[in-house]
């Protein structure tokens, strides 16, 4: 999310089950290298080893680099100032997000049953 689109971005679903499957990132060359390291630590595909789900949980989450300049205890007392703040008009506003017409879904092709032959284990 920190380039506008998740990390197995595709526009083609099964081009994204590719994707994860292949567990490959291509990361924004504009990207710090902390978020990428984040992002790499966030996704292992071994639940043991990855960032969030070992011993000390989100404590390891909270202490890596990119969060460096966070203050932790300032967080749930609401003290931290957002780096955006979207101006909305009242409570219900969606006017910050894109508009998507409510039909495309019914238009979009189903994936080939060879195509999902690989998932039959998964």
């Amino acid at each position: 999310m920190f380039s506008r689109f998740p990390p197995f971005f595709d526009d083609n679903p099964f081009g994204i089950y590719q994707k994860i499957l292949a567990g490959k990132i291509d990361f924004p060359r504009h990207l710090d290298l902390y978020v990428k390291d984040l992002i790499k630590k966030l996704l292992v595909v071994d639940r043991t080893r990855r960032l969030g789900n070992m011993k000390n949980g989100a404590e390891d989450v909270k202490r890596h680099r990119w969060f460096r300049s966070i203050d932790w205890d300032a967080v749930p007392q609401r003290k931290l100032k957002p780096p955006i703040m979207p101006k909305v008009s009242h409570e219900g506003d969606t006017s910050n997000f894109e508009a998507y017409p409510e039909d495309d879904w019914n238009k979009a092709p189903a994936v080939p049953p060879k195509d999902l032959e690989m998932f039959k284990n998964f």
